[in-house]
């Protein structure tokens, strides 16, 4: 295995067992949990769960313990295009690795199942429905490993074959950069299971400097751009930008869609907490 990957590895192994991160991985309430015991709030612990009037009788915070009944079914959904062959601090395919690695060790954390997928103009099974660590290792290989040059996202596609193919509710994980969204509709997929957007960008892709002349290569389609980046033409572009990220984030509220954006010089471990809280 790559030393980059092990390190990858470690680091969300670690993070994932030892930081309180998963608890609230799911928004649904009240499905699938039987009250078990009341028992004395300890840190870290999810504060919707504390009983205030059994807390205001005790004079100190008392918290109701679940035992679940079912399991929830994880869907880690990797959307690997030339695109994310780009990165100034590190690749956004290696941010892409570290947060389904995460993901996938919360799972095996809580005893929950997942299942991954690699997603661009089709959707290609990943891992199959497992606990177990060594299918995270697995799927952060296959995504480390994976070739995303001259691939790109047919989002209709892939989402279709998603909801085709997702017969039991589900959580399902979106990680991409969510560029060129004109076909990006998540209202059928939405109706059915519980979705979370992870959106990975670089800073320097939303705001370029002005380079003067240029030769660049898209790495989604090989194409070439020969000319001169300025002001005007990076005007136009972060014009472009706005405006798919504007529809972007209007689409998943009003879906009532979980997300994130995540920089590539962020930490995001710290950023995918805050959207499972």
């Amino acid at each position: 295995m790559n030393l980059a990957l092990k390190k990858i590895l470690i680091k969300t192994k670690k993070q994932a067992f030892s930081e309180v991160i998963g608890n609230n991985i799911s928004k649904q309430k009240g499905e699938g949990y039987d009250f078990c015991e009341l028992k004395e709030y300890e840190y870290g612990e999810d504060v919707k769960n504390i009983d205030w009037v059994i807390s205001a009788k005790a004079q100190k915070p008392i918290v109701k313990v679940f035992h679940s009944q079912k399991e929830l079914n994880i869907k880690i959904i990797n959307l690997l295009s030339g695109s994310t062959y780009f990165g100034t601090k590190k690749l956004k395919k290696d941010v892409i690795v570290e947060l389904a690695s995460t993901l996938g060790f919360i799972c095996t954390k809580q005893g929950d199942p997942f299942t991954s997928y690699i997603a661009n103009d089709t959707l290609e099974l990943c891992t199959r429905k497992s606990k177990k660590v060594f299918n995270v290792n697995l799927m952060a290989e296959n995504i480390y490993n994976y070739n995303v040059l001259n691939k790109t996202i047919n989002y209709k596609k892939v989402l279709d074959e998603l909801f085709k193919s997702i017969h039991h509710k589900s959580i399902i994980f979106l990680i991409g950069d969510f560029f060129d969204i004109e076909k990006f509709d998540l209202k059928l997929l939405n109706s059915k299971h519980e979705i979370v957007v992870l959106i990975i960008r670089d800073k320097f892709e939303e705001e370029p400097k002005a380079l003067g002349n240029v030769n660049l290569i898209d790495p989604s389609s090989f194409e070439e751009y020969e000319g001169v980046l300025d002001n005007s033409t990076i005007t136009n572009y972060i014009k472009r930008i706005k405006e798919n990220d504007h529809k972007l984030f209007k689409h998943l509220q009003d879906c009532g869609i979980r997300f994130t954006k995540i920089y590539t010089d962020e930490n995001p471990i710290k950023k995918l907490i805050g959207v499972l809280s």
